[in-house]
């Protein structure tokens, strides 16, 4: 079973505003409710290539995984990998200008659970898509606030 959430919402803020701040690693836990920590691998800033490990808690476990960064268009595009954790997943941001002149964010995560991963991914892609809805009113609220 492939898993294969997307998530979208439009921030009343410019589309260069919005994108540094979501795709900033250091702000993830501000916005994420599930992460608690992230390390930087690689040194900063964010580029291809760059590795970020995460420390999350999801679904009542903690979860421990690094991204490598395989495809960065500032103010556009970021999209990041990891083979680690429950499941190998692909992360992918997109910005666009929105139609009353702010951002529209698409949040995609994708992967292909194995073992145990592969009996909860139902389950796991319902609770992926609220989490996600969730994070992203959180992203919103904070960069609107700004």
């Amino acid at each position: 079973m492939v898993v294969d959430v997307r998530t979208e919402i439009d921030i009343e803020r410019p589309r260069a505003e919005v994108a540094a701040y979501a795709t900033d690693p250091d702000n993830a836990t501000s916005w994420y409710r599930n992460i608690k920590r992230i390390e930087w691998k690689t040194p900063p800033p964010l580029e291809v290539g760059s590795r970020v490990a995460f420390v999350a808690r999801f679904l009542g476990r903690a979860i421990n995984y690094t991204y490598e960064i395989g495809e960065l268009e500032p103010g556009e595009r970021l999209v990041m990998a990891t083979s680690e954790g429950p499941f190998a997943m692909e992360t992918t941001y997109t910005f666009s200008d929105a139609p009353n002149g702010g951002t529209h964010v698409t949040l995609r995560n994708r992967g292909r659970p194995s073992g145990f991963a592969k009996v909860t991914a139902p389950m796991m892609t319902g609770a992926m898509r609220r989490a996600n809805q969730k994070d992203l009113k959180e992203l919103k609220r904070i960069c609107e606030s700004r």
